[in-house]
């Protein structure tokens, strides 16, 4: 007589240790979203080689900007679904064949609509990308380091976005911006082939789907002490689980709060964000700064937001969103003094955009972590794809409120103040989620209180 062992494949997931596994999982996934910070921020950096070899207005780049973001907002959503119904691994790798192969198109660009079309085709590899790698590194952590596994995985993004800058410096002078694309399209096709190979799927979402086999070998790799037998079944427990999704899940029970103040977190600091690293290399170049400065006003924006992202992540595992309107408070002096540094010290101006990187980066990668902490594995990817596609609202309207402005000549230290307003809007809606979210999974000394028991106190299936 054999009797049935069942394992919550939750509790050994969010209660286990560090290991190797999951360290090197977050490098995997890191080097994933190099690429795309690479290419989100990349595209800045072609804008005043397009101005002068196609002869087209500052403004004229709005199009192909936002073009791109509306590819996000289109493939955020729809590819989370994709995610949540047929796996992490495979919508990844094909994010990364989407944005790779319309990137390296965009090379034989000759106009302005051209740009348009393809911008937009990469835009939804794009929004592919984001919720389903964050999904795949939320349900392989520790529930007690998810924050932190998730922020230090997309770092990355500003790793990238570091890159474009110097390589723009260095090699578009020889090579034209089409230089530029071209990384931007062989690197993601290159690692989409070492994806297939090198990335594992979600071992909460093979057991959503039934997938023993799978799972099996899963758990083995992640705990070589774990033995299954033929009658071991896998399970997750308190998670709540949705047979089929719809967006009305994500407002539902204490949904109803947190997933509209996420979203509007989004939407407020993607329009900052998006605001600064599209404009900031035309606005410095008007400005009349040299082309190297320019360049290095980016790769120090990017750089502090790695910054950000390391210091914010422990605190987010710990106090929740707390840190965040920390940050968001920050944000608004020190973007508001951008404009005015620019024609006043070039030193000191670099300073405050790395400080202004700190802070937005910081916000960003907190928020990305908290879209994938807050929604159960069923429709994770769902969650987190709808809050990035509301969020490129933000984004959008960040690119067209910024060309407008330039197009009427305002002057460049008004842009900056006018950027930094919304992150005052943004500090009390986060005052307000932290407490939503504090009321909801964390207990009153700051530890969560849904954490299973410890990996250690869980017998080993036999």
């Amino acid at each position: 007589m054999t009797t049935e062992r069942i394992v919550d494949v939750a509790a050994l997931v969010d209660g286990r240790r560090l290991n190797w596994f999951s360290v090197r999982l977050v490098i995997f996934a890191f080097l994933i979203v190099v690429s795309d910070g690479f290419d989100i921020n990349g595209v800045a950096y072609i804008g005043p080689q397009l101005i002068a070899d196609w002869h087209i207005a500052p403004s004229d780049l709005t199009q192909p900007f936002v073009a791109s973001l509306l590819g996000i907002l289109v493939g955020a959503p729809v590819f989370g679904h994709i995610g949540d119904r047929h796996g992490r691994k495979l919508t990844i790798i094909l994010a990364l064949l989407i944005y790779g192969i319309f990137t390296w198109a965009a090379t034989l660009c000759r106009s302005v609509p051209e740009l348009t079309i393809l911008r937009f085709l990469t835009g939804i590899g794009l929004g592919a990308l984001f919720p389903n790698i964050i999904a795949l590194v939320a349900e392989f952590a520790p529930r007690r380091l998810r924050g932190t596994m998730i922020i230090l995985m997309f770092t990355g993004v500003s790793f990238g976005g570091a890159t474009p800058g110097p390589i723009a410096a260095w090699l578009v002078p020889a090579y034209g911006w089409q230089i530029l694309f071209t990384i931007g399209g062989v690197v993601p096709l290159l690692v989409a082939g070492v994806c297939v190979f090198g990335l594992p799927e979600s071992v909460k979402y093979l057991t959503l789907k039934g997938k023993r086999d799978r799972v099996m070998r899963l758990l083995s790799a992640m705990r070589g002490d774990l033995h299954f037998t033929p009658e071991t079944r896998f399970v997750i427990e308190g998670e709540r689980q949705a047979a089929r999704f719809s967006p009305r899940l994500l407002f539902a029970g204490r949904l109803a709060l947190i997933t509209p103040l996420l979203w509007l977190l989004f939407v407020i600091n993607l329009m900052g964000y998006f605001f600064l690293i599209s404009w900031t290399p035309t606005l410095l170049a008007s400005a009349h700064l040299p082309p190297t400065e320019v360049a290095f006003a980016n790769t120090a924006f990017q750089l502090g937001g790695v910054l950000g992202g390391w210091s914010v992540c422990r605190p987010m595992d710990r106090f929740g969103v707390a840190p965040l309107t920390l940050l968001f408070a920050l944000a608004a002096p020190i973007i508001g003094a951008i404009g005015y540094l620019s024609a006043a010290d070039a030193r000191l101006m670099l300073a405050f955009v790395l400080l202004a990187g700190f802070c937005v980066l910081g916000i960003q990668f907190g928020i990305n972590a908290l879209s994938g902490m807050i929604y159960p594995t069923s429709f994770r990817s769902n969650g987190s794809g709808w809050a990035f596609a509301v969020g490129r609202i933000g984004s959008i309207a960040g690119l067209f409120i910024g060309g407008h402005l330039i197009a009427l000549h305002i002057p460049i230290a008004t842009l900056y103040i006018v950027a930094a307003l919304p992150f005052l809007l943004g500090a009390v809606a986060c005052r307000r989620l932290s407490r939503a979210y504090a009321a909801e999974f964390r207990g009153s000394a700051g530890a969560p209180t849904l954490l299973p028991r410890p990996l250690a106190d869980l017998p080993p299936a036999q």
